[in-house]
Order: structure tokens, then C-alpha cells, then sequence
């Protein structure tokens, strides 16, 4: 017979704004032997996601600085991290938005502490094995030019004459490069594309995915207007070029 803990204790990250509810969940997820982490804001939130990855994330959506659905899609960029989110919104349409941008499962408030647990255990046995970390990501030709992406640390850097320079990205654009690397050397339509990186409500913003495309071809190419690595499927989406582009 079990006694209940953990025989590994996992790592949760409680990303909540109110005192009494981090307190309230701290307190349950340590008598069941998980590690547990706070954060009050998106911005401390996001700073520990790719600081020191936790193994499941708690996510409450009304944050102080912003949206937690930003921080599902931001993670969801670079991590299998288990996501469940716990919010006050009981909205279908607030349910359905946020596990369309990568959430494993939602639970509304007020729920019981049994539910929670088994809502996380059914997250991690989905997401196992654990890949909150990944290699850096090389996209260079046979002349050593191209560029490398670190996910994890949300670096990007360009490679010319051996010589690596980091390459400043907006949070968009950093999304959209990492849906890209994932899916390196494959056809992403601009409907996949569009619903990854801004969500189901813009599958027709066609003009807006071609700006920012733009926007990382002027930073990662060497000559933007012949990309050698961020290639255009005419009338379908884009494509990483995984080998240099003959």
C-alpha cells in the first residue's frame, strides 16, 4: 500500500495572483511531496519557465500584466511542459481558446483538491516523456552561414564567416520561428501557422503571417529577398529548409 507521495518529487510552477489560492495549492501539492514554485505575474512566470522548466504548470489566466494564454503559447513554443490551467472563466469559449493555444486541460473555479491531482497525472502521463529541454537548433550551410536557435533560453543568434551574432526577436516573431523549428523541413500551411502562433481567430490573416515572415527573414537571411532558409510554398504556407536550399 502507497502512501500517497511522490517516490520523485516533481517540480509544480503555481502561477496565480492571489495570495490565499497560491497558499492554498502550495500547501495541498507539498502534503503530496511535489516541489512547488510561485509566480504572481506572466513576467516572473515566463523568467522561471525558461530560467529552471518546472515539470507541470499551474496557470491561472487573469494575471496583473497580462493574459495567461500568452504564456500557454510562448511555452508551447519550445516545451511539451504539461499545462493546466485554473481559472475563474467558466466560459466554453474561454475553455476552447486556451486548450487551442497548447493547454493539456482546464479546470475551473472553485475545484477540489482530488480533481487537481488527477487532472495533473492525467497531463503527465500525455506529455512523458518530459521534454521541457531542447538542444540548440542549427540551421547552417556547407559555407558555415545560417543560423542557431537555443529554445529554451529564447536565444537567437546568426552565423556568418564563424562568427555568431545574437539577433534581437519580438516575442511573435520568436513564437513563430519556434512553431518553424519544430516542425523543421515539413509544409506548414498558413492556417497552422496563423492558429499556433496567434490562435483559431485568425485563420484568415494571411497578410499578417507574410509581414512578420518578413520581419524574421530581414533578421536570420543573409539576403532576405532569396531566403535560403525560411522558404514560401506558393498559395500554401512556409517551409524551414533543413539542408541548404540547392
Amino acid at each position: 500500500m502507497t502512501s500517497g507521495r511522490l517516490e520523485s518529487p516533481l517540480r509544480v510552477l503555481i502561477v496565480e495572483d492571489e495570495a490565499p489560492i497560491r497558499r492554498f495549492l502550495r500547501t495541498a501539492l507539498h502534503a503530496r511531496g511535489y516541489q512547488v514554485d510561485e509566480a504572481e505575474t506572466l513576467g516572473a512566470a515566463r523568467a522561471t519557465c525558461t530560467g529552471r522548466p518546472p515539470d507541470v504548470l499551474l496557470l491561472d489566466l487573469g494575471l496583473p500584466d497580462g493574459d495567461g494564454i500568452e504564456l500557454v503559447r510562448e511555452v508551447r513554443g519550445w516545451s511539451t511542459l504539461p499545462i493546466v490551467v485554473l481559472s475563474a472563466r467558466g466560459e466554453e469559449a474561454q475553455k476552447v481558446l486556451a486548450l487551442d493555444a497548447g493547454a493539456d486541460d482546464y479546470l475551473t473555479k472553485p475545484f477540489g483538491v482530488p480533481e487537481l491531482l488527477a487532472r495533473m497525472r492525467a497531463a503527465l502521463r500525455k506529455r512523458a516523456p518530459k521534454a521541457t529541454e531542447m538542444p540548440v537548433a542549427e540551421f547552417l550551410g556547407a559555407d558555415g552561414r545560417g543560423f542557431a536557435v537555443d529554445l529554451a533560453k529564447r536565444r537567437c543568434r546568426r552565423v556568418e564567416n564563424g562568427v555568431a551574432t545574437d539577433v534581437k526577436l519580438t516575442p511573435t516573431e520568436f513564437r513563430l520561428l519556434a512553431v518553424l523549428v519544430h516542425h523543421a523541413g515539413k509544409v506548414l500551411t498558413h492556417t497552422f501557422l496563423l492558429r499556433e502562433v496567434w490562435g483559431p481567430n485568425h485563420d484568415g490573416d494571411v497578410a499578417y503571417l507574410r509581414v512578420y515572415m518578413g520581419q524574421l527573414r530581414q533578421k536570420l537571411e543573409l539576403e532576405p529577398a532569396r531566403p535560403r532558409w525560411l522558404c514560401t510554398e506558393p498559395g500554401v504556407g512556409y517551409r524551414l529548409q533543413v539542408d541548404e536550399s540547392p
